[in-house]
């Protein structure tokens, strides 16, 4: 049986105080859930605030992004090993924004799933296809070649370390969600991707859907059987929307 986990991805949002404030609000919400797993991606500069905070907590937390690289002369850039002297168990990497604004190829974001990985984190892959893509009928094989690159480089054991979210690029942030049988479609896709390699590995792999998850579909979605939870964007800023995602997690597990 997969574990639901619910992730909150807060992009490049908050205060200082809205950060604390939210951790606060989802520390007591969520408390007595046992069933569901949470965790909170803040932007780099709260991660001590999560780690302050929820240490000692049932709630993880972990990044939005990762480097490729080691460690070096990388301006910029955060590195595996740094996250995990923060404690962050997770880390996001692909999420259609930085394949889109940022210029990431699938070989990059291999390389960063893979760093993330060898460092003891659990790297949260994103694939999905755009609009346009969809309207083509091309959206198995963009998400196959999503996820056909860490297959490349790292194998299919790499996918026992990990989790994958499909978050359809024309759902994020638009308020247009998949429906529930779209999104389980293109789930048991994936699911069955792996297992062309290893059984074992997908029945044991946890894929979240993200792309405008909200309290009033999130049991619907979660409730699908190849959906195993959710990577939240919007709804993750208000600590009564995340929790009741949570809640529905805790349903549904």
């Amino acid at each position: 049986m997969r574990r639901p986990l619910i992730a909150g991805n807060w992009k490049m949002n908050a205060t200082k105080a809205d950060a604390e404030e939210l951790v606060r609000g989802i520390t007591a919400g969520v408390s007595g859930m046992q069933k569901v797993e949470v965790a909170v991606c803040p932007p780099f500069p709260y991660l001590y605030i999560a780690e302050q905070m929820l240490t000692g907590t049932a709630i993880a937390w972990g990044s939005q992004d990762v480097s490729r690289e080691e460690n070096g002369a990388f301006t910029g850039q955060v590195s595996a090993s740094m996250l995990k002297d923060f404690g962050c168990r997770y880390a996001i990497v692909g999420h259609s924004e930085r394949r889109q604004f940022n210029g990431e190829t699938d070989a990059m974001i291999a390389r960063k799933y893979a760093q993330a990985v060898a460092h003891g984190l659990v790297p949260i892959l994103c694939v999905g296809e755009t609009l346009e893509e969809r309207e083509q009928g091309r959206t198995e094989e963009v998400v196959a070649r999503h996820i056909d690159a860490v297959l490349d480089l790292e194998g299919v054991e790499a996918y026992s370390h990990g989790v994958v979210a499909y978050e359809p690029v024309w759902a994020i942030g638009t308020g247009v969600t998949a429906t529930p049988a779209q999104a389980q479609d293109v789930h048991a896709f994936l699911r069955e991707r792996i297992a062309q390699k290893s059984k074992d590995v997908a029945d044991g792999l946890r894929i979240l859907y993200g792309g405008s998850m909200k309290p009033g579909n999130a049991a619907e979605l979660i409730g699908q059987p190849d959906i195993d939870g959710g990577l939240i964007g919007g709804a993750a800023l208000k600590a009564a929307d995340f929790v009741a995602i949570c809640q529905a997690g805790e349903d549904n597990a």
